[in-house]
């Protein structure tokens, strides 16, 4: 196990081990990223990594992550964005009694 030097925004630089650091990359673009806790704050600090950072990551023991881009993503969407009158609406609509049905008959209809 190593000694990551890494920075946290509120406590500046700090030291935690290699297994302390979690390592993630995409499938789908090789995009890498490094998360971690500050051991000093606990605050969560999470990095973009090159592949070479990624790499030395690894090699010193960190646990690598590989995760996909959801699906949504490459979904179609038609019409309008929602407006934010439209969301709230659609809120309340679940804060009732039935909103389940009365979804489906919109979607349905």
């Amino acid at each position: 196990m190593a000694i990551v030097r890494a920075s946290c925004a509120d406590c500046g630089d700090i030291e935690i081990t290699s297994a302390e650091v979690r390592v993630r990359v995409c499938v789908d673009d090789n995009a890498g990223s490094y998360v971690l806790r500050c051991p000093r704050c606990s605050m969560a600090v999470a990095r973009p990594a090159s592949p070479r950072v990624v790499r030395l990551l690894v090699e010193v023991g960190s646990p690598l992550t590989m995760w996909r881009l959801p699906d949504e993503l490459s979904e179609a969407h038609v019409g309008p964005p929602l407006t934010h009158d439209e969301l709230l609406a659609f809120h309340h609509l679940l804060e009732t009694d039935g909103w389940f049905s009365r979804v489906a008959s919109m979607v349905r209809g």
